[in-house]
């Protein structure tokens, strides 16, 4: 089944690279031990990346008639989505086994974990 996990975290920068974390000592991104162990327990990563920050968001509501356009995230909170990964694995104890062991969630961030509907 595959999942889709949101990485929730305070923003700090404009660019959103400090929510991800540092990369390693010898450079690799932060997210590369995680790919590395997930794919020995089996979970396959289809994708995944980081988010500019909210305030380059744009927001889209309509009525079915009126297109209403705004700037910035509609919820007004401190965290905000900082980016994403599709994950296909057993179950869902394997996801959260998955997210629990994510760089953001080890960092103190949030990782929200979500199935995604079949096709």
């Amino acid at each position: 089944m595959r999942y889709l996990l949101l990485m929730w975290g305070e923003e700090r920068g404009d660019d959103g690279a400090e929510a991800a974390g540092p990369g390693s000592a010898d450079g690799e991104p932060c997210w590369l031990p995680w790919h590395r162990e997930m794919t020995d327990h089996g979970v396959v990563l289809h994708g995944g990346g980081m988010l500019h920050s909210s305030s380059s968001s744009t927001t889209v509501r309509t009525d079915g008639v009126d297109v209403l356009v705004t700037d910035g995230p509609f919820a007004e909170t401190k965290e905000q989505i900082g980016g994403y990964d599709v994950i296909e694995c057993a179950d869902l104890d394997e996801a959260i086994y998955a997210a629990s062991r994510h760089p953001v969630a080890l960092a103190g961030g949030t990782v929200e974990v979500r199935p995604i509907v079949a096709d």
